[in-house]
This record gives structure tokens, C-alpha cells and sequence, in this order.
């Protein structure tokens, strides 16, 4: 399915949708979706039978600084059961970039957001988790942001793992599987 009959079906799927086909070079089917449209295409793409993007394989960003929109955030999904692989591109502004987590429909988009968060400094509202996952905790900018210092002389100061006592590993645990529900 291309890029253009795909956004059809999604047009129709979620009414009012802003989702326009993009093209690309290495024929891989790419769509641009609006921060807002995100949760209901998304929740669309994974339940509608014809569809069926039933596998989040990752999520990534871009930033193009100095352009507008300055970011791109860019998921890779799969539906196996239709052997179609997509790519959803959502584009953000720089003075305020956050889109909705979509953890509730892939669960695997929780590490994939808190590293890229963690590296572009993109906030995904509603994360369930939004600590860093990469980076010390004390760690000051996002490093994969083009207008990052790179000739930086720092000192991390978390250097002490995390230690939980087998009690509160299993009441996190628990506490995942409630929230999941």
C-alpha cells in the first residue's frame, strides 16, 4: 500500500485527521501525522483489521535546526499480518516540543520515548516514566540537538546504581501489569 492510499484509509478511519503522504527515496511507505491527530491515527493503525500495526519497531527523531519545524519524530511501525511495513513522521516546533505518548497502544514505546527524550529533550505527554534512560540524572541539555556544545568538560555526579529490594521490585512490577490493564 503507498503512501497515498494508506492516508485514504486513515482519512476515513480517524474523520478530520490532518495526515498528508510524504515521498521518499528509499520507497518506503511514509506519512506525516499532526501531534494532535497522533493518538487516534495511531490507535487506528494498530486495531483497524486492514490494517493492523500491531508492532512499534522503533522511534526515533530528527532535528533539521534552523528549519521550522525544527523536529521530526519518526515512528517505524509493522503489521505482520499484512506484510506492510510504515513510517509516521510527526513534526514539532522548537520553543515547545512534546507530542502524546502512544505506551497504551505499543507498550514498546516506552524506552524507545524515554531515550529520545532523553537525547533530543522531546517530551511525550502522559509517559507513564519520563526519566532519563541514558544520560545521568544531573545531566544538563539534550546531546543529539544540533545546537548542542559538544567541547563540554563535565564531571558526572550519578555514580551509584540504582539499588531496590526485592519487595519493591515485585510492587513495580504488579503496578505495570495494573497500569497495562
Amino acid at each position: 500500500m503507498d503512501s497515498t492510499a494508506l492516508a485514504a484509509v486513515l482519512q476515513e478511519a480517524a474523520p478530520g485527521a490532518a495526515i498528508e503522504p510524504a515521498p521518499t527515496a528509499d520507497l518506503h511507505t511514509t506519512i506525516y501525522v499532526s501531534a494532535d491527530d497522533l493518538p487516534a491515527v495511531a490507535q487506528a493503525l494498530r486495531d483497524r483489521p486492514d490494517l493492523a500495526f500491531d508492532f512499534l519497531a522503533e522511534i526515533t527523531a530528527a532535528d533539521y535546526w534552523p528549519r521550522q519545524p525544527r523536529y521530526e519524530v519518526v515512528y517505524v511501525l509493522v503489521s505482520i499480518a499484512n506484510r506492510l511495513r510504515l513510517r509516521v513522521k510527526v513534526r514539532l516546533p522548537a520553543d515547545d516540543p512534546h507530542v502524546a505518548t502512544v505506551c497504551r497502544i505499543w507498550p514498546a514505546a516506552n524506552w524507545l520515548e524515554r531515550e529520545v527524550w532523553d537525547l533530543f529533550g522531546i517530551a511525550f505527554d502522559g509517559h507513564p516514566d519520563p526519566r532519563r534512560l541514558l544520560m545521568p540524572e544531573d545531566w544538563d541539555g539534550f546531546p543529539l540537538r544540533k545546537d548542542y556544545p559538544v567541547q563540554i568538560r563535565k564531571t558526572p555526579n550519578a555514580g551509584q546504581p540504582l539499588q531496590v529490594t526485592e519487595e519493591e521490585f515485585r510492587q513495580n512490577v504488579m503496578k505495570d501489569r495494573l497500569t497495562r490493564g
